[in-house]
């Protein structure tokens, strides 16, 4: 597991790596995931390092209304509004950066 330092995300968010971002404030950027598995897939980061959602509702309980609120924004002006949101928390259920992030799925219909 990477540290804060290596963490790839942390460098998007300071725009020390290129991405295509569809969205940025003062807390969150959001951009394209590089292996989409819907037709629109964009990927909603805080700019503060957390681990995890656990870590966020935990500590600013805002920040994570603030992304949910951004992801529907993303919605919205990607697709019709309607949108799947997932967070993968630890290597069991797929996370692979250790930073937290949000999955905005939409731009189709979503079988269950």
């Amino acid at each position: 597991m990477e540290s804060e330092e290596d963490c790839i995300f942390c460098k998007i968010a300071a725009g020390q790596i290129p991405s295509q971002k569809v969205y940025e404030d003062d807390r969150v950027v959001a951009f394209r995931d590089l292996h989409p598995v819907a037709k629109v897939h964009v990927l909603v980061i805080p700019k503060k390092h957390y681990r995890n959602v656990g870590e966020i509702a935990a500590q600013d309980p805002d920040l994570l209304a603030h992304i949910v609120e951004v992801a529907e924004k993303i919605a919205k002006d990607e697709y019709n509004g309607s949108y799947r949101l997932v967070f993968n928390t630890g290597l069991d259920a797929g996370q692979t950066i250790f930073h937290a992030h949000a999955h905005v799925l939409t731009g189709e219909h979503l079988a269950e």
